[in-house]
Formats: structure tokens, sequence, C-alpha cells
């Protein structure tokens, strides 16, 4: 397990993040889009809630509910478990595992500056994997 600080994690990322008031079709197409499975639903610059993958399917999808009337607020999971930016990569993996959770926002006081996903605990391996997935892409492209 690495012992990086989430500071150095999180380095360069850029948050998405949505609004309370967003439908969950905005807000899927927002996840879409920015490629993220995950976000911090926000009130102000407060978060309040995170909408998840998991919220669209078990919240709207199987019930049946109308992604267009839906607001995030409605589905998304309330006063989720966040971690401070000044803890370990450790100690948030800690907290997904022991939560059930596989986005978990980072706070630098009381904003959110960060998320933290299962990805990053892959660290340099996950990137190698992608890195040859890549080139294994473009050479099936040359070979067409």
């Amino acid at each position: 397990m690495s012992n990086r600080s989430l500071r150095e994690v999180i380095e360069g990322q850029i948050l998405i993040t949505g609004q309370e008031t967003m439908s969950v079709r905005e807000a899927a197409r927002r996840m879409v889009e920015y490629r993220v499975g995950a976000l911090p639903i926000l009130r102000g610059q407060a978060m309040v809630g995170i909408f998840t993958e998991r919220d669209a399917l078990a919240r709207v999808m199987v019930p049946g509910r109308d992604p267009d009337r839906t607001t995030v607020a409605e589905v998304m999971t309330h006063n989720p478990v966040w971690v401070g930016i000044e803890q370990s990569l450790n100690h948030a993996l800690h907290l997904m595992h022991n939560h059930g959770v596989r986005h978990l926002p980072v706070l630098e006081g009381h904003l959110p500056v960060g998320m933290v996903t299962t990805r990053d605990a892959l660290g340099t391996d996950w990137l190698r994997l992608e890195a040859e997935r890549g080139m294994e892409e473009d050479v099936a492209a040359l070979l067409r």
C-alpha cells in the first residue's frame, strides 16, 4: 500500500462537481463528458452530497424515475464519507474499504478539492496497463 499524501495524489487533478439543483440527466452527461464515476454535489461551495454511478442505477434507473425531472438532491448520497487532504492514501483506502465506497471526496477545510478513487490505489501499475492498452490499440489501428 502507498503512504503517499492525498495532496500528492490529487495534485493537478481538476475536480468535476455538480449542483444539487441539476437534473440527473445533466449530472450523468457531465460524468460521461469528463469520464468520472462520481460528482461531489455542492450548495454554493460547500459539499452536501455525492452522486455516483451506483446512485444513478439504484435510485433512478431501477425504480424508473425520470432523469429529466429528478434532481440530483433527490437521489444523491447525503453526508458522504470524506477524507481530509492532510491524510495519506492508506487512510483513504481504509475508509473506502470500511464504508464500501469507490469514490472518496478530499476536503481542505470545508471545501472539496479532489476525489480519490479505487484506481488511485493501483498507481503506476494502472498507468502502465493503460499505456500498454493504448499501444495495443495503436498497433491494431495500423494493421486495419
